[in-house]
């Protein structure tokens, strides 16, 4: 542990877990956590109760996550993001700088969410949006600025190009509605 580490009572935390860094600041995670080994979770990082990881979990820093919040194995959330209460983030996901992931979201093994439209370094940064209850399918790519509507669901394999609406369900490369 680097820095300062607040953690909720009836957790159980693996051996060859990193929370906290060098820089400094606070890691604090609520009550009942359930962190595996291989973990490393960065400082300025907010869990709430209830947060369960997969091994070799990385969280970067400012992040903010809520309760009963699932997060795979081998999975990256990648700074700056807020992830809602029960949301489930399955093995191999990537949540890219910035995402904003309402409660009651699911992402499916292997998705990812993108926010650098140009592929460049220090371009304009823009993290999509996932709207409450809405699910994303594995191996499904979400690229930068979208939004994904409250109750949506992106079937798996599906390239998310444009933003979709509540309720939508969208698949394909490029994702196209295919009911709602």
């Amino acid at each position: 542990m680097k820095g300062e580490v607040k953690l909720g009572k009836g957790g159980n935390i693996h051996d060859n877990v990193l929370l906290g860094s060098d820089e400094g600041g606070i890691v604090d995670v609520g009550e009942n956590a359930q962190i595996r080994s291989g973990t490393v979770i960065y400082s300025e990082v907010r869990i709430g109760k209830n947060f369960r990881t997969g091994h070799n979990v990385l969280v970067r820093e400012n992040t903010v996550i809520g309760d009963y919040v699932l997060v795979g194995t081998n999975s990256v959330i990648d700074g700056d993001c807020q992830i809602g209460d029960e949301v489930s983030i399955q093995t191999n996901v990537y949540v890219t700088k910035g995402t904003i992931v309402e409660s009651g979201a699911f992402f499916g093994p292997c998705s990812a969410t993108l926010n650098d439209k140009y592929m460049r370094y220090g371009a304009d940064l823009k993290a999509p949006i996932i709207k409450k209850g809405a699910r994303i399918g594995a191996n499904s790519t979400i690229l930068p600025g979208i939004v994904i509507g409250e109750n949506a669901v992106v079937g798996a394999g599906s390239v998310v190009t444009k933003d979709v609406k509540p309720g939508d369900v969208v698949v394909g490369n490029p994702a196209r509605s295919l009911k709602r």
